[in-house]
C-alpha cells in the first residue's frame, strides 16, 4: 500500500479523503485538525473530554479538536492503531495490552486512578458477592474490552474459573439496561448514567462500585488507573506542541471539576447526554465525579496494579508482565508543566 500511494499521488488524496486526516498531517505545524476518538462520548467516565469542548478549552490552547466516538475502547484503540485518529480516550489497560503487539501506545493525560465501573445485578437478584457468578451470565462492553478483564479478575479472585460462568457483550446504555431487563444477563459491568438510570428505576442494585478509591482497592486490591487520553508513542514525540497543548487543556478541565458541583458541570454538558431527564444525569455525574483526580498525572502504583491484572486475564499480556516496559505505557511529562 506504501509503494502504490508513494507513486499514484491522487489515489494518497483520495485515501486520505476517506480515512481521515493522517497523523503525519495534522497539526504539524500547530494547524489542522486532531482527531480524538472516545470510547463512549456521553459514559461519564470519559466527561473530562467533551466537558474540555464545551468549556472551549481546546479553542483557548489554539487546538482544532473532533471527538468522536465508538461504543467501545477495544474499538477505538483500533482506530487508533490505523492511523484515522491521533488520539483516544479510553482505559490506560489499553496502552499495556498494545505493547506486548510490539504498538508503542502512551497516556499523556489520566484522568482517574480508579476505573469508575460499577458490577450491577438485577434488582431482585440473589448475587451478593462474585463468589455467586457460578453459572452465570455476567456482562461486558464487548470481548476483550477493560471490562471483560475487570470481570475476569473479580470472578478468579473470588475462587472461580472462566468455565464456571459465561461472558455476554451487553455494550452499554439501552442495550446493556435491556439485558438485565429481560434476563440476558444476570449481572454486569457499566457506567454512568446507565447505573444511575438502573438505580432509579428500581430495576438495578450495585455490587461493587468501583468510582471510589475505597471501593476500587476494596474490589481490586490497589489503584486501576482507567479513563486517560492515549497516543501513539511516534506521535507524540513529533508532536510535543500539540500533546503539553492538549494536556493544558484537560487538566484546566480536571481543575475545574474539583471546583464545581455535579450540577454546574451537568448543566455545561450537550443537553442531549442527559436524555430527556436532566435531575438524573446531574446524579449520575454526581455519583462519578470523585473518580477525577483534578491533576492528569499516572500513580506509579495504580500503573503496576494494572500490569498485574492484566498479566493475569488478557490473553496477550499472559506470561510477557517482566517484558512490559510500563515507563513507555505513560509520561507524566506533559502534565507536569500544566501552569498552576
Amino acid at each position: 500500500m506504501r509503494k502504490f500511494l508513494a507513486l499514484t499521488a491522487v489515489a494518497a488524496l483520495a485515501l486520505t479523503g476517506c480515512r481521515g486526516t493522517s497523523p503525519d498531517d495534522t497539526a504539524s505545524n500547530g494547524g489542522g485538525t486532531i482527531k480524538i476518538m472516545v470510547g463512549g462520548i456521553d459514559k461519564v467516565i470519559y466527561l473530562p473530554a467533551k466537558l474540555t469542548e464545551q468549556l472551549g478549552g481546546f479553542k483557548d490552547e489554539g487546538l482544532d479538536v473532533q471527538l468522536l466516538t465508538e461504543p467501545s475502547g477495544a474499538t477505538a484503540e483500533n482506530v487508533l492503531i490505523s492511523g484515522d485518529v491521533q488520539g483516544v480516550v479510553g482505559f490506560y489497560d489499553h496502552t499495556i495490552d498494545l505493547q506486548t503487539k510490539g504498538k508503542c501506545i502512551t497516556g499523556v493525560v489520566q484522568f482517574a486512578d480508579v476505573p469508575g465501573e460499577v458490577e450491577i445485578t438485577a434488582a431482585n437478584s440473589d448475587i451478593k458477592s462474585p463468589a455467586d457468578f457460578k453459572g452465570r451470565k455476567l456482562g461486558v462492553t464487548s470481548s476483550g474490552s477493560s471490562t471483560d478483564f475487570l470481570t475476569q479478575y473479580l470472578a478468579t479472585k473470588a475462587g472461580l474459573t472462566s468455565a464456571d460462568y459465561t461472558t455476554v457483550k451487553a455494550g452499554a446504555g439501552q442495550t446493556f439496561i435491556a439485558a438485565i431487563d429481560n434476563g440476558g444477563i444476570d449481572a454486569g459491568m457499566t457506567t454512568d448514567p446507565t447505573a444511575a438510570k438502573l438505580i432509579s428505576t428500581g430495576k438495578g442494585r450495585i455490587l461493587l462500585d468501583m468510582r471510589t478509591e475505597e471501593g476500587t482497592r476494596a474490589a481490586l486490591g490497589g489503584l486501576y488507573p482507567a479513563s486517560s487520553l492515549y497516543m501513539d508513542c511516534a506521535w507524540v514525540d513529533s508532536h510535543p506542541e500539540q500533546v503539553q497543548k492538549l494536556a493544558n487543556a484537560l487538566v484546566k478541565t480536571l481543575r475545574w471539576i474539583k471546583g464545581h458541583s455535579a450540577e454546574e458541570i451537568a448543566a455545561k454538558m450537550p443537553a442531549e447526554f442527559a436524555a430527556g431527564d436532566p435531575q438524573l444525569y446531574a446524579q449520575a455525574v454526581h455519583d462519578s465525579i470523585g473518580m477525577f483526580n483534578g491533576d492528569g498525572l499516572m500513580k506509579e502504583d495504580g500503573a503496576k496494579n494494572v500490569l498485574e491484572v492484566l498479566s493475569q486475564f488478557s490473553p496477550n499480556v499472559k506470561g510477557k508482565k517482566d517484558q512490559v516496559d510500563l515507563s513507555k505505557t505513560y509520561t507524566t511529562a506533559f502534565t507536569s508543566k500544566v501552569a498552576g
